[in-house]
Order: C-alpha cells, then sequence, then structure tokens
C-alpha cells in the first residue's frame, strides 16, 4: 500500500533532497489511520469480551496513532532549513521525535503491567465471541504489516524514528497474539489467563520501548559513526590522489540523518608545492562531500618523506607498538634532534578497549624506546582513540 500510495501522491520528479521527508510524513499519515482504526476496532472487542488485556491493547494503539503524529511532526520540523539558532539545521527534531515515541511506548507498557497485576490478583470471567477473534487476526495481520514498510521505509531512508516505530509494531504483532492465545484458552479451558497474558503483553512492549529508546537516545548523545562510513571516507581520501600519504584524526559530527560534519587531517610531503597540494585538498573536499553528502574539512599535515634517518625511527618505532598491541597505530611523527638528547613526538591511536591503561602504555613505550633505539631518545606521546 505504501508502494502504491507513494506512486499516487509522491511525485516522480521530487528532488533526492525531499524525498525522505516525503516518506517520512506519508508513513505518519498511514500510520495515524491504521492505529485509529485498530483502536476503534479493539475497543470494541475489549468491551464484548470484558478483557483487560484486549482494552489495554486498544489503548496502546490509540498512544501509536499519537506516536504517529509526533513522526509527521517531527519529519515536517527537520526540514526546515538551517537559520541564525540553529544554524546547523534541524535534523536532531527526528531524534527527539523517536525518544517521546519511546517514552509513550514505555509509559503504555507500565500502565498494561499495572493493570495486569489487578486482573491477577483479583480474577474475573472474561467473554468470547468470533467477532473478537477476528477483529485481533486482523489486528496481528495489519500490525505486521506496520512494521514491514516502517522497518523497509526506515533503512531506505535512514530514519531511526521509522525504526522505532517499526519495532513498536512489531512488539504489538506478539502483544495482540498473546492477548488472542490467552482468549481462546479462557474460553476452551477456563483458564483465567487475562492478566497473566496481560502482564506478559506489557513486558514486551516494556522491552521495544527500551530499545527504541536507546537507538533514538544514544545520537543525541554522540556515538561514532559506522565503519563502512569511516572506510568509505578513508578509501576515498587515500585513492584520490598519490600526494595524499594517509589519514588520521577524523571527527564526524551528526546534526541528523543527512545533515554529518566530517573533518581529517590529511598527510602530505613536506617537500611538496603546498599551492599545488592545497588545490588537491580543496577538491578532495568537494569530492567526499558530494559522494557521502556531508560538509568536509581537511587539515594538511606535513610528513617529511626523503629523510632516511626519519624513515628509520618511524620504522623501529612501528615494531615496538606492534609487539605490544597490534592495533595500536600512530601518525604526526616529527623528530627533534639535539646535541644532548632527541625527542620523538608523536600521536597514538588506541582502541578503546585500552583506554583504562593509557598512562601505562605511554610509559612502557617510553621505556621501549630507550631500549631498542637508544638512551638519549625521549618520547612526547598524544593518545587518540580509535572510531570504528
Amino acid at each position: 500500500m505504501i508502494t502504491l500510495l507513494s506512486k499516487l501522491f509522491l511525485p516522480k520528479d521530487l528532488p533526492e533532497e525531499r524525498k525522505r521527508g516525503a516518506y517520512g510524513r506519508l508513513c505518519g499519515l498511514v500510520g495515524i489511520l491504521l492505529n485509529m482504526l485498530l483502536f476503534a476496532g479493539k475497543a470494541l472487542a475489549g468491551v464484548l469480551s470484558s478483557s483487560i488485556a484486549i482494552t489495554a491493547d486498544a489503548f496502546n494503539n490509540l498512544s501509536d496513532a499519537g506516536s504517529s503524529v509526533v513522526s509527521l511532526v517531527s519529519f515536517r520540523l527537520a526540514e526546515q532549513k538551517p537559520d541564525a539558532e540553529h544554524p546547523y539545521g534541524h535534523g536532531r527534531v527526528e531524534y527527539i521525535a523517536g525518544l517521546i515515541i519511546s517514552g509513550v511506548i514505555l509509559l503504555m507498557a507500565y500502565e498494561l503491567i499495572k493493570d495486569s497485576i489487578g486482573k491477577i490478583l483479583h480474577p474475573s470471567c472474561t467473554k468470547w465471541s468470533l467477532v473478537v477473534v477476528a477483529i485481533l487476526l486482523v489486528s496481528i495481520v495489519v500490525k505486521f504489516y506496520m512494521a514491514y514498510y516502517n522497518s523497509a521505509i526506515g533503512r531506505k531512508i535512514d530514519s531511526a524514528t521509522l525504526r522505532a516505530t517499526a519495532t513498536d509494531s512489531l512488539s504489538d504483532c506478539l502483544a495482540t497474539t498473546a492477548v488472542m492465545v490467552a482468549t481462546l484458552l479462557e474460553h476452551f479451558f477456563s483458564w483465567r489467563l487475562d492478566g497473566w497474558f496481560g502482564l506478559l503483553v506489557g513486558v514486551f512492549i516494556l522491552i521495544a520501548g527500551y530499545r527504541a529508546g536507546k537507538e533514538t537516545l544514544n545520537p543525541l548523545l554522540g556515538t561514532p559513526p559506522s565503519p563502512e562510513f569511516v572506510h568509505s571516507v578513508e578509501d576515498i581520501v587515500l585513492g584520490f590522489d598519490e600526494k595524499i600519504l594517509g589519514i588520521h584524526d577524523l571527527i564526524v559530527h551528526d546534526y541528523g540523518p543527512g545533515r554529518r560534519i566530517i573533518s581529517l587531517h590529511a598527510e602530505v610531503p613536506a617537500e611538496g608545492d603546498m599551492l599545488e597540494i592545497h588545490d588537491v585538498i580543496d577538491n578532495l573536499e568537494h569530492t567526499i562531500g558530494e559522494r557521502l553528502s556531508c560538509l568536509p574539512t581537511i587539515h594538511m599535515d606535513p610528513v617529511v618523506t626523503k629523510d632516511p634517518r626519519i624513515d628509520a625511527l618511524k620504522k623501529q618505532l612501528k615494531d615496538i607498538l606492534s609487539s605490544i598491541d597490534e592495533e595500536i597505530t600512530f601518525h604526526d611523527f616529527r623528530v627533534v634532534f639535539g646535541p644532548s638528547h632527541t625527542n620523538l613526538i608523536f600521536d597514538i591511536v588506541l582502541p578503546f578497549r585500552l583506554s583504562g591503561s593509557s598512562g601505562e602504555l605511554t610509559g612502557r613505550i617510553s621505556s621501549l624506546v630507550r631500549k631498542e633505539i637508544g638512551d638519549r631518545y625521549f618520547c612526547v606521546i598524544n593518545i587518540d582513540y580509535k572510531l570504528a
């Protein structure tokens, strides 16, 4: 249905930058309509059956309709252009919307668990009818379809909000299935399971809300870029021109889907023509921005490439670091020669699993340098951590 509606209501020549918001709004509108229909059907089923689990499930769908309204509004706000107060755009509104949706899910889970415990402590009979079962079956099918299209479109446009909605829809499928099983068992075996299955539904929804909240909260707090994105940047930089010798200090700022700002250091030969290399860097920034839909800033780091003494020291340092841990790398290597001692100045890049022992590591590296290279060599070490 979403595919059909997109063909009917979304223009074929819609610009790429507007497709994301258009798909998000379409999913939001369909979600409001379907959830309101499900709420009406389940509310009727709850009245007919006197089941607290079915009634609670109905109000869960009503909260889903409200979540779809939040999602709809968030996509509209996220499309607003940058302004003086928000120079990097409004893309993070979508993450906030996803967080609100997860909060609503958690609230509904709490209410459902509380009411279900009351039903367990004070059980009462529920009424069974084919109409009730039919409504529940239709609800399961509709919610499974909603989980499918929200997940598919969420992946297509990289939307945390739609992925959170898909998770919620899938948990609703499980919840409604549990409610229907309880209804059938109570009818055929006179087992009073309504409260217990309501509790089970509440736990399902609670877990789904926690996961959805974590997925949307993490980007707001700040998370590392995906390894795929980091490797894409590295491949573009290192394959762009032979004058670029290396890359380090990559930083990615995420201001919402499609709104990344990145900065990095590109190593270039110190003996080269700086004006020529600067032109290469300008072209590289333009290429990265086009290919990865981001705003890049590149700092040039001149590296001495024609000094045999420095090359030999770099190789010795590389061997020392590899002997400590294969994942440790280094960059910004400089040598300050002096009459009494020589300083080796460099940055090391550690995996986060070694973050607790950084002081011990720098001391160990300094000791090994003096042992393996010579007593007159002293290390000045700065520590970075791997993004991915």
